[in-house]
């Protein structure tokens, strides 16, 4: 016999992927702003200082280059400048400005909305149960890249 389509958890797992990441990516575009943007603003956010555009390139998964465009848009909106490292001339590192400081609080509300939204058909210990399970999984496959897309 061969198994069905919903019989596999990868379905569900995909289902409800395709549900949580596209109400997101639609709710950052009414604010202007991309998933890979998104995830390239809060990862130098959380990193509180100036990162390296090569760090970000293997922390998103994305070539050099693609991380330059990147950064190329973000600083044409005033939300990153670059910096050059003060011991390594060669190293292009960027920092938010005060404009993308102030926009990745309020883009993270809305991932905060986004989550409450589509989870509310789970209790707070079943959100976290699920978290939990994830992140297993997310571990035992290895999966260290920021997902962009």
């Amino acid at each position: 016999m061969v198994s069905g389509l919903t019989d596999h958890l990868g379905f569900w797992l995909r289902q409800v992927s395709n549900q949580v990441s596209g109400r997101f990516a639609r709710a950052l575009e009414a604010e202007g702003v991309s998933v890979v943007e998104w995830v390239l603003l809060r990862d130098i956010y959380d990193a509180g200082l100036p990162v390296p555009q090569v760090r970000l390139a293997e922390r998103m998964g994305l070539t050099r280059g693609a991380i330059t465009k990147l950064a190329d848009r973000l600083v044409a909106r005033g939300l990153i400048l670059r910096q050059g490292d003060a011991l390594d001339g060669r190293v292009q590192g960027v920092a938010l400005t005060r404009a993308g400081e102030a926009l990745v609080p309020a883009l993270a509300a809305l991932a905060d909305t986004n989550d409450a939204a589509c989870f509310a058909a789970l209790t707070a210990e079943e959100q976290a149960s699920l978290r939990a399970l994830l992140q297993k999984l997310a571990e035992a496959q290895g999966l260290t890249r920021l997902p962009v897309g």
